[in-house]
């Protein structure tokens, strides 16, 4: 039976190539529009098409050959459509939760300096989707973090978001700030930061019963890059409001685990700095001591977030998490090794690395297992300290940059570390340009599965 334009949430019909020609959802004469318009279920095409009377009935959005259908495909439509509620109908018993989060992904506007018009919202009455509306929260959180320039997000006002994070989460928050971070032990959270107007600061967040499994999520929080005094260059200075894109999305994942009530105790560990430009600026050639103990000569100070990952590492495995999770925009040399799109996984668990390598793949979030190889380790050694903070030599950045965290790695059954890029160089289905959440997915999904609600 035909739509009737006059009702509301607007439809979008979602075909396949086999499915054109065939729909009990269309008349003859909007079968014969879409014919005419030469739809023929193409991956990604949207179409609007007309009622008896010439307004708007609906919208069919192609899905393409499944064999080379994109996971996330549906984000596609709702990028496209203009603002307004819908509601999603198939053919075939084909729109699961996938298909729903996908869609929600794609709705995706970022707002703060500019309107955009009415919202792109999912009519899912009839629906019991509520993990898809939780992830696409847990993302929007870690996108707009991204996507907010450091004079709005530097260390300030990341702390001010956090703690209202909290509060509205049931989490608590400390913050160590400033001189106090030398007073408690953290001095490389410390050297990294001094330089800035704004102090370094170690934020420390906690929900959940004390006496549940231990999981402790540490995420890079550099809200400004300059490179210190190795310089970024223009070209790649542009875009590093967005290293703090580690900690947007830990934050984002620590919404989606509190939100579903998973049974587990959650830390949320982020070393907040600016890396700035001035008289007392770190240099290349120092030795700074960690909370580890280890002296660490450094090598180039624009490698600066494995240095106030390595003492927030040290501080969580004090406390013997069963899995200790960091993610960081950390190495240029992971993007040229697996582009913008794919995130590098670090673990020694092979069998959690392939369960999140597949579960990746299934939501549209991908993550790659890379190799903690040992034998590059020796690429890290100094004559003068414990471990040079980068390696000799340009092979392997994204390697080497995992070893090194690795070695304050202690009392932990698992440990995950993803090198994520935080970014969406052009639209893509469900993740438009601009800042992006990559692994809350994958890893959410994992976490379910061990810590059920």
């Amino acid at each position: 039976m035909p739509f009737d334009s006059s009702k509301k949430p607007v439809p979008v019909i979602c075909l396949s190539p086999k499915d054109c020609g065939s729909c009990s959802r269309l008349d003859p004469f909007q079968e014969n529009w879409l014919a005419q318009n030469g739809f023929s279920g193409q991956a990604g095409r949207l179409l609007a098409f007309p009622g008896e009377d010439g307004s708007l009935a609906g919208y069919v959005f192609g899905l393409g050959r499944e064999e080379h259908r994109d996971p996330m495909l549906l984000g596609s439509a709702s990028a496209q459509l203009p603002g307004g509620s819908y509601k999603l109908l198939a053919s075939q018993e084909s729109m699961g939760e996938r298909n729903h989060l996908a869609f929600l992904l794609g709705s995706y506007r970022f707002e703060r300096y500019k309107s955009v018009g009415e919202p792109v919202r999912l009519d899912d009455s009839g629906n019991d989707f509520e993990r898809a509306g939780i992830l696409k929260e847990a993302a929007f959180i870690a996108r707009d973090l991204i996507n907010i320039p450091a004079n709005d997000l530097g260390p300030d006002a990341l702390e001010q978001y956090a703690r209202d994070f909290a509060r509205e989460r049931e989490f608590t928050c400390d913050s160590i700030t400033g001189d106090e971070l030398l007073k408690e032990n953290f001095p490389m959270i410390h050297a990294v930061g001094r330089a800035s107007r704004q102090a370094p600061r170690l934020l420390d967040l906690r929900w959940g019963p004390r006496d549940a499994a231990r999981v402790t999520l540490v995420g890079k929080g550099v809200a400004f890059d300059t490179g210190g005094l190795n310089l970024k260059p223009a070209s790649s200075m542009a875009l590093m409001k967005k290293d703090m894109g580690g900690a947007a999305n830990v934050l984002g994942l620590a919404h989606a685990i509190a939100r579903s009530g998973l049974k587990l105790h959650l830390r949320v560990l982020l070393p907040v700095v600016e890396n700035s430009v001035s008289g007392n600026s770190f240099r290349p050639g120092d030795i700074l001591k960690s909370r580890s103990g280890m002296s660490v000569e450094i090598g180039n100070t624009d490698a600066e977030g494995r240095l106030i990952l390595a003492d927030a590492i040290s501080l969580a495995c004090e406390e013997k998490p069963q899995m200790l999770i960091d993610m960081a925009t950390l190495t240029g040399a992971a993007r040229v090794a697996l582009g913008p799109e794919i995130s590098p996984l670090y673990t020694k668990n092979r069998q959690l690395a392939g369960q999140l390598s597949e579960l990746g793949e299934q939501w549209g979030d991908p993550l790659w297992p890379m190799p903690l190889w040992h034998p590059y380790d020796k690429n890290l050694s100094s004559c003068i300290a414990d471990v040079s903070h980068i390696a000799s030599g340009g092979f392997a950045g994204s390697i080497t940059a995992a070893l090194f965290l690795q070695r304050f790695v202690g009392n932990v059954d698992d440990w995950l570390h993803l090198d994520i890029f935080g970014w969406a160089p052009k639209d893509r289905p469900a993740r438009p340009c601009g800042g992006t959440d990559q692994g809350i997915i994958s890893l959410f999904m994992m976490l379910e599965k061990k810590f059920s609600r």
